[in-house]
């Protein structure tokens, strides 16, 4: 048996290879990532992935200008010939129509809750344009993903991109019945004490506190999920008290499966859903058209 390291495994990333060959040809890294249509920092990534797997520094930095090193101008041949060779293989399908597409990563609660349930407009008015769904994690994914747009949720401050608020609702307090029957009515906030109070950095409890009448600090303790969707699972299945908003919680507490808490909302959260996208989505007329049917759609909720 041969004990020589599978071809695969000593192939250099593709996507790796077509930024540095981006970056070479402009001469920028901003240029190059705006061809490949992602950010520099992303092109920047690709280049530093290339350079650890080569072993060699592929280009010398100057100020803002960017040139090929030494081993960068050899190893650029090797490159450009193997793309070209892969470009002008004859593929069966090469002539056939490609449809449009646009990539969205979204948080998991948003994505379930609020976009699923209004696809089937986008769907129905463009059947062409094919939507791809990815998931993102609220307040850790700051950098933009190669996806074409991406929908956040936090307090909007996201440099080099445009950032357009979707919509922003009140925040409210929920729990269980069944967690009512454990320790009794909470008739008013202040009651609140003898609560286990359900922790997320998406629902921070202190600007709530403020709306309510309470000089208390942020709650330290218990049990933390950084979803909404696990944080009213927590409060559903009876574990404490939570922080949700309407279009959440409204299907639970018709069903009686959540109970709202006092009649105290807090109608400026810290944290709002965004639409972020790069700067030129107009290259793309299907991000565009999905970009508009966001903006219309989520106006209206």
């Amino acid at each position: 048996m041969s004990n020589k390291t599978p071809l695969v495994n000593r192939l250099p990333p593709v996507h790796a290879l077509s930024a540095f060959e981006a970056a070479a040809r402009h001469h920028s890294f901003a240029l190059a990532a705006d061809e490949l249509c992602i950010t520099p920092s992303a092109l920047s990534h690709r280049i530093r992935l290339l350079e650890d797997f080569v072993g060699e520094r592929l280009f010398s930095r100057e100020g803002r200008t960017v040139a090929l090193s030494e081993f960068g101008h050899r190893y650029l041949d090797v490159v450009r010939s193997a793309l070209r060779t892969l470009t002008e293989f004859p593929l069966p399908q090469r002539n056939a129509q490609v449809q449009p597409r646009v990539k969205l990563t979204a948080p998991p609660t948003f994505a379930r809750n609020l976009l699923i349930p209004r696809l089937d407009d986008f769907v129905h008015r463009y059947p062409d344009i094919v939507v791809e769904i990815f998931l993102s994690v609220p307040l850790y994914d700051l950098s933009l993903t190669e996806s074409d747009l991406e929908v956040r949720f936090g307090a909007g401050n996201y440099p080099n991109t445009t950032t357009e608020k979707l919509f922003e609702e009140p925040t409210f307090a929920v729990t269980s019945p069944q967690y009512l029957k454990k320790i009794g009515p909470l008739d008013k906030p202040a009651d609140l004490r003898k609560a286990t109070l359900l922790r997320s950095a998406l629902e921070p409890w202190q600007p709530w506190f403020q709306a309510a009448g309470l000089d208390w600090p942020e709650p330290s303790s218990g049990l933390r999920a950084d979803d909404l969707g696990l944080l009213l699972e927590l409060v559903r299945h009876g574990h404490g008290v939570g922080l949700t908003r309407k279009h959440f919680a409204q299907q639970m507490i018709e069903q009686g499966e959540l109970v709202q808490l006092f009649d105290i909302s807090l109608t400026s959260p810290p944290h709002a859903y965004y639409l972020v996208y790069q700067q030129k989505p107009q290259e793309r007329p299907e991000v565009t058209t999905f970009i508009d049917w966001m903006k219309q759609t989520f106006s209206r909720i």
